[in-house]
């Protein structure tokens, strides 16, 4: 779905921004990998379902961001003039 409408549009990103989202997505893992372990130290039934919610959010944008990256091409640098 999303791959053929980047395939179609010629969806490219800059090198800086791909860099962006990919520190992007090492934090939410990496939170929610940390959110997750919080889990077990938890008493109330609320708590633990807000952070299981917590948790399953970050995954799937982790997910939703590696799926745009998926999609896109990495736009080369511009090659520079020599004056």
């Amino acid at each position: 779905m999303l791959s053929d409408r980047a395939e179609q549009d010629g969806f490219e990103i800059s090198p800086r921004f791909r860099r962006t989202i990919e520190e992007r997505i090492a934090r939410l893992e990496r939170d929610a990998d940390y959110d997750e372990a919080q889990i077990a130290q938890l008493h109330n039934g609320d708590h633990i379902r807000r952070q299981m919610r917590l948790v399953a959010v970050e995954r799937a944008e982790s997910l939703r961001m590696r799926m745009f990256l998926d999609c896109s091409r990495t736009r080369l640098p511009r090659p520079t003039i020599a004056l």
